[in-house]
């Protein structure tokens, strides 16, 4: 007697081999048998002829740091079939804290990750002062999905240092000595690992950037050589130079990263995005890890599997936001607003009041070439002679004053991250790269101008059945990209597969119907603080350790994730 069977469903087991069919049999949170025609009673049999069977999504790449103490859904992720999340990712997280730093840490996590700070104020229990009382907090609330989380430097650097860690201080033999101490403790506890921020640009609500952006080789070295001696534990990065910056590219930071991974034997996870300002610092940066990795380094470049970008609208990102006209516009309300919005002479006013090298615009009007339409047909490789530049030269208007009709009559995204081709064929080949994993999903943050959460969906949807402007993913080569390459990364080796004995984490999907959902505005966090949302369709059915937790898109009763100790 199992407890549940799925029958007739196309297996892709996660490990890059061809699907096939068979019959997956699941007893308690365990896989117990996979083959042809099972025939045996089961307490819940599902019916997945003409569905394809995997395992449950992991997501490298999130910060549910906060809302993962009040929350038991877990969504947007959850929704996209994922069952394990990887926490305290860019350096920001909410542990060690001592009580005086509650505020501190909320508005750098809102700075860096846009996630509401009412929301956090409101919502976090704050039941923890060091890292492992955090992980017992964790522990304490069953979840949809598993979760596992990194300590965080700017957490760390502030618990440690106070206001010299805040204000980014050289850090003294002693302050390293002390953090860590912490990072091993943190590890021993069950944390997955470190992370640090070294980017400039990723700041507090007040412009001070993560402490520990320009922490020196010292530090580094010492943080990271906390974990040499416990076999386990994944040093995740944000790379100083991302954005262009350093005159050299990305040789210096990776030549630190070979270094550090060879004297210490850890892994380091960094994000690797396309910038428009210099896209080939990809290939760069991938030359230089192949070199590295050759001499024994174990680096990791995590890419994009969808490009980046904003969505601008007047309840989202708004671009016209420093025009102190659209502010008194934006405290109107309904139909009044509306009414503003769409006054000529009002529109004039705001236009006029813009700065375009300042904020938000400067991100903006660089990538206009690049800004499309958001329609409930979304496209996800849209062309550029769809984009906002490119009418605004048929029409004869100027581009900002074009920007401002479109956003008028719905959302428009910006791709401002691989997508300086036009096309999503550099990204494919960043994708399938032997030395990279997929992710920079982002879950749980950036909650008023990103979607990438919807990252499963969209390699599903258009990597895999639809695309037509270049090659195509293969289904098995996609989940395994989703599945299997992300849990062995931090050797979350229960999961990943399909295979008897692991972990009965699964997706049962009906492929044909896998569509993206026009982006929604939903206020369902504490305080009824808002946040962008992308939902997709074609789950039938989600499974985490054998527990159905989504059936046909809906969350169900079932809450049978748990806080992750033992990875490696």
């Amino acid at each position: 007697m199992y407890d549940v069977l799925i029958q007739g469903g196309t297996l892709v087991d996660g490990t890059g081999d061809a699907a096939r069919q068979a019959d997956v049999a699941i007893l308690g949170d365990k896989i117990v048998e996979i083959a042809d025609n099972i025939q045996a009673q089961a307490t819940e049999i599902i019916d997945a002829s003409d569905r394809i069977v995997t395992p449950g999504f992991v997501d490298l790449h999130t910060h549910y740091d906060g809302q993962a103490t009040w929350d038991d859904e877990m969504a947007p992720s959850s929704i996209h079939g994922v069952t394990t999340v990887i926490m305290g990712n860019c350096g920001v997280g909410f542990a060690p804290a001592k009580p005086d730093e509650h505020e501190w840490l909320i508005e750098l996590m809102e700075g860096v990750e846009d996630i509401p700070g009412s929301a956090l104020a409101e919502g976090i229990t704050w039941n923890w002062e060091s890292y492992p009382e955090y992980l017992d907090e964790l522990e304490r609330m069953p979840r949809t999905l598993d979760v596992i989380s990194h300590i965080t430097h700017g957490a760390l650097r502030g618990y440690v240092m106070g206001q010299r860690g805040a204000d980014n201080q050289d850090a003294t033999s002693t302050d390293i000595a002390a953090m860590a101490r912490f990072v091993e403790e943190a590890v021993e506890a069950g944390a997955a690992g470190f992370s640090t921020n070294r980017m400039p640009q990723h700041t507090s609500i007040h412009g001070v950037p993560v402490p520990g952006t320009f922490a020196n080789r010292e530090e580094f070295f010492g943080l990271v050589g906390a974990m040499k001696n416990l076999d386990r534990g994944v040093l995740q990065a944000i790379p100083s130079g991302a954005m262009g910056e350093h005159s050299d590219g990305p040789r210096q930071e990776i030549e630190m990263y070979r270094d550090v991974s060879l004297d210490t034997g850890v892994t380091i996870n960094f994000s690797l995005a396309a910038p428009h300002i210099q896209p080939e610092l990809c290939e760069e940066t991938l030359a230089l890890v192949e070199k590295a990795n050759a001499e024994g380094a174990k680096l990791v470049p995590q890419v994009q599997g969808r490009p980046a970008g904003l969505i601008l609208g007047w309840d989202t990102l708004n671009p016209f936001i420093a025009s102190p006209t659209c502010q008194q516009v934006m405290a109107l309300q309904g139909a009044e607003r509306m009414a503003a919005i769409n006054n000529r002479h009002t529109k004039e006013k705001i236009i006029s009041e813009l700065d375009p090298a300042g904020i938000p615009l400067n991100l903006i009007v660089p990538s206009l070439n690049c800004a499309f339409r958001v329609g409930e047909a979304f496209t996800l490789e849209p062309d550029r002679d769809d984009s906002v530049l490119a009418e605004a030269a048929r029409s004869g208007k100027a581009p900002l004053e074009l920007l401002y009709d479109w956003i008028s009559n719905g959302m428009v995204q910006v791709l401002f991250a691989g997508y300086q081709e036009g096309n999503l064929d550099p990204m494919l080949t960043w994708m399938r790269h032997p030395e990279t994993v997929v992710g920079l999903a982002d879950g749980g943050a950036h909650c008023s101008m990103v979607i990438d959460h919807s990252l499963p969906s969209f390699i599903l949807q258009h990597w895999v059945r639809d695309r037509t402007r270049g090659d195509r993913l293969g289904l098995e080569e996609a989940i395994s990209m989703l599945t299997m390459r992300p849990a062995s990364l931090y050797n979350l080796h229960d999961r990943g597969v399909l295979q008897v004995g692991k972990k009965a984490d699964v997706n049962i999907i009906d492929f044909d119907k896998i569509r993206l959902r026009t982006p929604e505005i939903i206020s369902d966090l504490p305080t009824g603080a808002s946040r962008i949302i992308q939902k997709s369709d074609g789950y039938d059915a989600t499974l985490c350790s054998g527990k159905i937790t989504f059936r046909q898109g809906l969350v169900t009763a079932e809450r049978p994730g748990c806080l992750i100790r033992d990875a490696g």
